[in-house]
């Protein structure tokens, strides 16, 4: 059996039931198998046990009080996984399916994607089960405040820098800031994704979708020098990230025509209209079927299926496991060329293997998603120098490190063999720079 082999079966029996994250090694490791084994000094010095083994592991009570008075509980979840190559990097997900499987599927995915971002950031991840839905400003405040209570000591602008994730936006960045500021006396830049008038950087909010964008052009271009402009392409969810996502294809010329939630999906064959979508979704905080009382042409569909919708790229932008097999099959009878995943891990294994098998160009997560965690770093930047950077400034610096970013995998997956196979290549890049630095440090 290979070391790679080995370490995995390793590491799914020292973490029983923890499903999510043994999809993310699994996916991690078979992918690294091949350029593992070309370099023994990485089983010599148990690069890998040490890799899959997060450094630390916080988990914590929350407990806070409704606005009724009752005292009502919650789990908290810091994982440190790795700090090879800078402080811990990584955001905070408010969310009832939160579990420690989970944050360690993201947080190992976390180490890869700021590795590949190019700057000084290692990875991890935290969130609680909390779900903010449904709660007043008030009760997102006190639970924030006893989160931070508890989290403040584990973390600091050179040790570990938590920002936002699904169910964490500004307002409970802003809530978290105010009571780190107040219990550790440093206003500094330990939190990203802050308010404009604290610290924030702007194009943050844009940032993951923009980058998605910015990457999966680039991947067009550079086979057969296409690009995004013409294009017709599904995008799922409808969050942040798929609305910024929408925005940026079409001031690239391309035409978004479905966007969905939870519910089902919207299609609108004559273009997704944003301003329409950002008004339900940003404003009104409702559902992606009030759609069609704005545009009556459009069609909304209850359930799954937005992946049978006929398409020339396809952007998964709602969550992980969000597009299996059998979607994927679909998206590749229907003509699809490229898919770019927005979303953490939105495809399953199998349907990640059924686009390699079939020649689609495929952006993994940890390499189109990294706009976000890009800018949270330049964020960090701008805190250190206690200066801010325009948006065109910061916007620019976000296209540059994409488009490196899909040069470096592109060059990873060239050098092991699997030219165009971009899990590969983002895997291997990023894993190479944070386990040459572990060697260069030294068993610690």
């Amino acid at each position: 059996m290979s070391y790679t082999m080995k370490v995995l079966e390793q590491t799914i029996k020292k973490n029983p039931n923890e499903l999510e994250f043994h999809q993310a090694a699994t996916e991690i490791l078979t992918s690294l198998q091949s350029f593992v084994d070309m370099n023994p000094e990485y089983e010599k010095a148990g690069i890998l046990e040490r890799l899959v083994e997060p450094e630390r592991v916080i988990m914590f009570r929350i407990p806070w009080i409704d606005d009724s008075g009752n005292v009502r509980v919650n789990k908290g979840y810091r994982v440190q996984f790795n700090s090879a190559i800078g402080p811990y990097k990584g955001g905070l997900r408010f969310h009832p399916s939160v579990s420690l499987s989970i944050i360690k599927f993201l947080g190992f995915e976390q180490i890869f994607k700021n590795s590949l971002t190019g700057l000084p950031i290692g990875g991890g991840k935290g969130g609680s089960d909390f779900d903010p839905k449904g709660k007043s400003d008030r009760e997102v405040m006190a639970f924030c405040h006893s989160l931070m209570t508890e989290l403040f000591r584990h973390i600091g602008v050179n040790t570990d820098v938590p920002a936002g994730d699904v169910g964490v936006g500004g307002r409970e960045v802003g809530f978290m800031y105010g009571q780190y500021k107040r219990l550790s006396n440093c206003a500094e830049g330990v939190l990203t994704g802050k308010g404009l008038t604290y610290g924030g950087s702007l194009v943050r909010t844009e940032a993951t979708g923009y980058g998605l964008v910015f990457l999966v052009d680039e991947m067009l271009r550079q086979h057969g020098g296409d690009s995004l402009g013409g294009k017709t392409v599904l995008v799922s969810g409808a969050g942040n990230v798929a609305i910024y996502a929408t925005q940026k294809v079409q001031q690239l010329g391309g035409k978004v025509v479905t966007l969905s939630d939870s519910g089902g999906f919207v299609y609108d064959a004559e273009g997704i209209d944003l301003k329409v979508a950002r008004e339900i979704k940003e404003v009104k905080r409702g559902r992606i079927s009030e759609y069609v009382n704005y545009r009556p042409n459009a069609v909304y569909t209850e359930g799954a299926g937005i992946w049978n919708v006929k398409c020339d790229v396809a952007l998964p932008c709602a969550t992980q496991n969000e597009l299996d097999k059998d979607d994927a099959e679909a998206l590749i009878r229907n003509g699809c060329i490229a898919v770019g995943e927005g979303a953490n891990m939105p495809a399953t294994l199998e349907a990640t293997e059924a686009f390699l098998q079939n020649k689609i160009l495929f952006a993994p997560g940890k390499a189109a998603n990294a706009g976000g965690v890009a800018t949270s770093a330049l964020e960090m930047s701008q805190n250190s120098m206690r200066t801010a950077w325009t948006f065109d400034e910061v916007e620019k610096k976000l296209k540059d490190i994409m488009v490196n970013i899909y040069n470096n995998i592109a060059a990873a997956a060239k050098e092991a063999g699997c030219a165009d196979n971009f899990v590969v290549g983002a895997n291997v890049a990023g894993f190479k720079k944070v386990a040459d630095a572990m060697l260069q440090q030294g068993a610690v």
